[in-house]
């Protein structure tokens, strides 16, 4: 089953005032992540909407993230049909690393993508 036509943004025009949704699972979070990005895996995010939404509300434009592109286009699916303002990161962690762009380590060394 192929998930649903997403809106995507391309790593270098992210809105400035987007919250980034990183869906990855813990281990991947811990190797590389974008310093500021709320970390939900993917099977917590309608938990976490639930109970304790934080910065993820229906009027908060939301950029979705992972590895490649693939969960985060269906959490973003899935957002969209909550009513959240919701796109997918064009070519995850992948994309943004192809980009240079900075990334944080959880042990405080070199950032990678898992």
């Amino acid at each position: 089953m192929r998930p649903p036509e997403v809106p995507a943004v391309e790593v270098d025009a992210i809105p400035a005032d987007a919250v980034l949704l990183d869906v990855r699972e813990d281990d991947e979070w811990a190797a590389g992540h974008i310093a500021g990005a709320t970390h939900v895996p993917m099977n917590s995010v309608p938990g976490k909407l639930q109970h304790d939404p934080g910065p993820l509300t229906p009027d908060a434009p939301i950029v979705v993230l992972c590895k490649a592109g693939g969960r985060s286009a269906q959490v973003t699916g899935w957002l969209r049909q909550q009513g959240y303002d919701a796109v997918n990161m064009s070519g995850g962690m992948l994309a943004w690393a192809r980009a240079h762009r900075p990334m944080e380590a959880d042990d405080g060394g070199p950032a990678r993508v898992l």
